[in-house]
């Protein structure tokens, strides 16, 4: 993700001037900002979505940087679309040149822009994206370019979701929660969540990491 730092005076084949006037060596190209990339293909898809006037909202960790995370992309970028909707997606994402393949899961279809990959996803952890999800999405600035973008509640409710016995990083979604916790509806999440022992363990962490109150009704219940 970063650029690599290379010397002034370097040895042939490696790059930079050679010492003693033996001549110029070229220099590699450096690689590519990985952020920066996946930040000009979220743009790049956001607004053919946008053109287009295809309800949809951006999800997972570009979705949590637009709402002031600080930036800890995975290796793509998230849309949520309704089912409906993908094979018209599909048809304007195609129209201007972006690869479109359907993977063999049936809950989203993938695009290539920029180099990176883009998922178009019609189910966030086997919940349906609705046009009340959509409907309640912030229009906010990913990287000057102006997009629906996930509400606090909804984008953390999928993330808690997907949380199973194989798959419970409770790491990559602690940063998040703390940095968005007085936008988040946590009654919500401990109603949609009760009885699911992985989001019920992570709210549970929060509590005691102090960055939720604690569900003292919930208490109060369970002693009487």
């Amino acid at each position: 993700m970063r650029s690599a730092d290379f010397g002034a005076a370097e040895g042939p084949g490696v790059g930079g001037p050679v010492a003693g006037g033996l001549g110029h060596v070229e220099r590699p190209a450096h690689p590519p900002d990985r952020t920066q990339a996946i930040l000009e293909a979220t743009k790049h898809v956001a607004g053919l979505l946008k053109a287009g006037g295809h309800p949809f909202a951006l999800a997972g960790s570009v979705a949590a940087y637009a709402h002031g995370v600080p930036a800890s992309f995975q290796h793509d970028t998230d849309f949520a679309i309704r089912r409906e909707d993908a094979e018209a997606v599909t048809r304007e994402l195609e129209k201007a040149g972006v690869q479109v393949r359907v993977p063999p899961e049936d809950w989203l279809i993938k695009a290539r822009s920029h180099g990176e990959e883009i998922d178009l996803i019609f189910e966030l952890a086997r919940q349906p994206v609705t046009a009340e999800m959509l409907e309640r999405a912030q229009v906010l600035p990913v990287d000057s370019v102006r997009m629906p973008v996930l509400s606090p509640t909804d984008l953390v409710a999928s993330l808690l979701a997907a949380f199973s016995e194989h798959h419970c990083d409770f790491g990559s979604v602690l940063p998040i929660a703390r940095t968005l916790r007085e936008k988040i509806d946590w009654e919500r999440l401990r109603t949609e969540n009760e009885g699911a022992p992985m989001p019920e363990a992570f709210l549970f962490l929060l509590e005691r990491l102090h960055v939720i109150d604690p569900d003292e009704d919930h208490r109060e219940e369970e002693a009487t």
